[in-house]
């Protein structure tokens, strides 16, 4: 093949050692490879690779700059957009945003610029290289809900622009769903996680931990009380779904954000820490998502025979290609076209089964994917001790129910607009899963990015 048609390949962590550890599985480029897969971009003078980016990077620029081996330079235009670069280069969907909109994938693989942006941000973490210190503080206060990836990204672009912000988190660490959400294994938390929170912090911004807005303090006492101008609302989307089927509240039965944040944020895979886990022996978990796929994997390394029952085909599975190729090569078992009816208990309420129906495509929903239909007289049940709900979730009602004149949708989020997160009340602004429901972190991050431009605004006219 002709080269420049094809990438250079990524070193990753052998499949069978790593589903017994919880070490990062892609190893990323070095300084050689990445500086030969940057000269396969054709530097477009009209790059839709930027259209594609929620955050909109400079991308052919920064290419432009590892090419030429100046990667402090690199760093330079990427953090001019990106907050969050390290953490965006592992866990971004590239292949439906930039890489999605790449000309070399016409005909070839399209430039592996989420590989490329991960490089430059860990090397310029290990050269000790930092985001640039903001203007004048312009007197102004913003108050930041939640720590997740929209309330970091807005932070540090109001930050930047002179304001005195504050983030207010819930939980005892900050990060949000980078902390208790992705995993280990692809998203190191001391490594990665943690030195781009320090980052935002090192522009200006204060983190208060274990404040509960709607309990601590409400959003009308922080304008009304504490002075502040303008307050961005980025807390997320932490309330499980569950089916309702017969057998759901058993024991062994959790939902994935509870497996995931006992692992994850409270460190129950480290043996030092004794944070109780379920270690099934036997674990089906239910979903196609990113979610599915981090809860398996997890369970698979705590040591349990791990099955993905998902409702329609792998055509229509939600996760990444790359995720689910990683899931495969681990030794994850893909129960697809099939949905649970009933969890089977034991005589001490303890899962012993889960009892699922084959299910076949039939028209396009809503959603433009087939809609699933229950073949008659299928039934079958798969044995398990652990059932991980991964159905998607929805934002806590706590602050739209603690905000006088905050407008909720029927699905219990918040409605912001798209172009500034303004929400139905003055001086407060949304964006992130809060208002969508679970998405991607890179959406959060824009959002968080049009939701500062939009206070910036509001602000300036005051």
């Amino acid at each position: 093949m002709a080269q420049g048609l094809t990438r250079v390949p990524v070193r990753e962590q052998n499949p069978k050692v790593r589903a017994t550890n919880f070490e990062e599985v892609c190893y990323g480029y070095n300084k050689e490879e990445a500086v030969e897969e940057a000269k396969r971009c054709l530097g477009c003078k009209k790059p839709k690779c930027v259209e594609g980016c929620p955050v909109s990077i400079n991308i052919p620029e920064f290419i432009a700059a590892v090419k030429e081996e100046k990667f402090d330079e690199a760093f330079k235009i990427i953090s001019q957009s990106s907050a969050l670069p390290a953490v965006c280069g592992r866990v971004c969907p590239q292949e439906s945003q930039c890489e999605g909109k790449c000309v070399r994938g016409i005909k070839g693989e399209p430039v592996a610029i989420g590989k490329l942006e991960r490089f430059v941000a860990d090397w310029a973490r290990e050269n000790g290289i930092k985001p640039e210190a903001p203007a004048e503080k312009n007197g102004k206060k913003v108050a930041v809900i939640g720590s997740g990836p929209s309330g970091l990204t807005c932070a540090g672009d109001l930050a930047k622009l002179g304001y005195d912000v504050t983030i207010f988190e819930a939980l005892h660490k900050a990060g949000g769903v980078l902390v208790y959400g992705i995993p280990e294994f692809r998203l190191p938390k001391d490594r990665v996680v943690g030195p781009e929170v320090e980052n935002v912090k090192s522009l200006g911004v204060k983190i208060e931990t274990d404040v509960i807005i709607g309990k601590t303090v409400t959003i009308d006492e922080l304008i009304e009380n504490e002075g502040f101008d303008a307050v961005f609302i980025g807390s997320g989307a932490g309330l499980p779904k569950f089916m309702g089927i017969p057998g759901e509240t058993a024991c062994g039965v959790l939902s994935a954000n509870e497996f995931l944040t006992r692992n994850n944020l409270m460190k129950a895979f480290d043996e030092s820490y004794d944070t109780p886990i379920v270690h099934g022996k036997k674990v089906v978990v239910v979903g196609g998502g990113n979610v599915a796929m981090d809860a398996a994997r997890t369970a698979l390394r705590l040591g349990g025979e791990t099955h993905i029952v998902y409702r329609r085909s792998e055509e229509e599975l939600p996760a990444r290609k790359e995720e689910v190729h990683h899931a495969k090569e681990e030794g994850i078992i893909f129960d697809l076209l099939t949905n649970p009816v009933e969890i089977i208990v034991d005589e001490n309420d303890w899962v012993k089964g889960v009892k699922c129906i084959k299910m076949e495509l039939g028209e396009p929903d809503a959603s433009g994917r087939r809609r699933p239909v229950e073949v008659p007289g299928s039934e079958f049940v798969i044995d398990c001790d652990t059932v991980v709900m991964s159905l998607g979730t929805s934002p806590n009602p706590l602050i739209s129910s603690t905000t006088k004149g905050l407008e909720i949708n029927k699905r219990k989020c918040i409605v912001a607009t798209e172009d500034t997160g303004a929400t139905s009340k003055e001086g407060v602004y949304a964006g992130g899963d809060a208002v969508t429901g679970a998405a991607t972190v890179i959406l959060a991050m824009g959002a968080g990015k049009a939701a500062a431009k939009g206070i910036h605004e509001y602000l300036s006219q005051k």
